[in-house]
């Protein structure tokens, strides 16, 4: 499937590279999901000596300067998840934690990460479920966030294994699925969780500047985002977020 890129679409990814770049992203990756990467690439079982490519891995400033502290070689290339810049089959693996679905066309994103893994090579998702405690944050920032362009699909959806199923197709042997909870005990309240996504989750800090003229509305936001996480407060500050693993081998 190949699809041409409209204005809207053009505008969308333009926004999107904007949004992630607010804020603090990478204290989020790792004061609160750094576990996440660990879990994917064992799943997929990568090992030394493979190609592997990771879709939406990290900003790339960022990327670039963590990857060189830690003395790692790694490439690092500003591409489109839904046109990847690679040929057929040219990747052992190929993986996405979180990032990938948030591509706006997931059956073409989805092609494209199949297209560039090898036969016999894994494809390796990790998403947020809607139901869990991240798609649960997005759905209750929706009502107040700009709407995206026709054809656009919601990133949670990615957290269903029947939808991966389908966007996977017949290329691929071997699904698995598991959903899985991220502990979390980084929040004492509700209102901490509030207000440390207003102050580094570039999505968060997006939908309070769309508010900005809007005094009420923020204020209304703020208490639904504080019952949020106070709702799936496990007691003592946990909290569980629950995210699907999602592993394939290419035919």
């Amino acid at each position: 499937m190949t699809i041409t890129s409209t204005p809207d679409d053009v505008a969308l990814k333009a926004r999107h590279r904007a949004i992630w770049a607010l804020g603090d992203y990478p204290a989020v990756a790792s004061e609160i999901i750094a576990d996440l990467g660990e879990q994917l690439v064992d799943a997929v079982g990568i090992a030394d000596g493979q190609r592997v490519l990771d879709v939406a891995a990290e900003l790339l400033d960022v990327g670039r300067r963590l990857a060189d502290a830690a003395g790692l070689t790694l490439t690092w290339e500003t591409a489109d998840a839904e046109a990847l810049p690679y040929d057929d089959r040219s990747f052992d693996a190929t993986i996405s934690c979180v990032g990938v679905m948030f591509a706006p066309h997931h059956q073409v994103a989805a092609d494209e990460l199949v297209r560039v893994t090898r036969s016999g090579g894994t494809t390796g998702l990790l998403s947020w479920t809607p139901e869990g405690f991240i798609g649960q944050m997005f759905a209750t920032m929706k009502p107040y966030a700009p709407p995206p362009p026709p054809g656009a699909q919601p990133p949670p959806l990615w957290g269903h294994v029947d939808h991966v199923r389908t966007l996977l197709g017949d290329d691929v042997d071997d699904l698995t699925a598991r959903q899985q909870n991220l502990r979390v005990t980084h929040f004492a309240s509700g209102a901490e969780f509030r207000d440390y996504f207003k102050a580094n989750y570039g999505p968060t800090i997006a939908v309070y500047r769309s508010l900005a003229d809007d005094p009420e509305r923020t204020a209304a936001l703020d208490a639904e985002l504080a019952a949020l996480g106070d709702r799936f407060d496990l007691g003592g500050g946990a909290m569980d977020w629950e995210y699907l693993l999602v592993t394939a081998r290419r035919r």
